[in-house]
């Protein structure tokens, strides 16, 4: 039980999309992850995903439409929902997710992670 500092945790982050655990609670991971282009369209099967930007802003599109969340906001995608995040410029995010959440979900591909590093 000791705190963590955001900022100086992100720093230490200079991969992009490569989420890192910076925490655990209840069989959720507190991820963090940059941003500075765009993913791929995904889904989750059955985890819910989180979003929280903590620096700059990025767009979740889905088939459909496209949602701005901007810094200090968040947006939730159910399981099942097709997304793909996309960030014209650097993004920090925080990411609420089950332990088992695949960063690319249904999809596997060169920027897909299996193994998590610490931050």
């Amino acid at each position: 039980m000791s705190k963590i500092n955001i900022a100086e945790k992100f720093a230490r982050i200079t991969e992009y999309y490569k989420p890192r655990i910076a925490a655990e609670l209840n069989g959720q991971h507190v991820k963090f992850v940059k941003l500075n282009s765009e993913f791929v369209f995904h889904h989750h099967e059955n985890e819910d995903e989180m979003f929280l930007v903590v620096k700059g802003r990025f767009r979740m599109e889905f088939r459909d439409r496209h949602e701005w969340i901007e810094e200090g906001e968040f947006i939730v995608v159910p399981r099942g929902v097709e997304h793909r995040p996309v960030a014209d410029e650097d993004c920090w995010l925080v990411l609420f997710e089950p332990a088992t959440t695949l960063n690319t979900g249904n999809v596997e591909n060169e920027r897909t992670v299996h193994e998590l590093e610490r931050v």
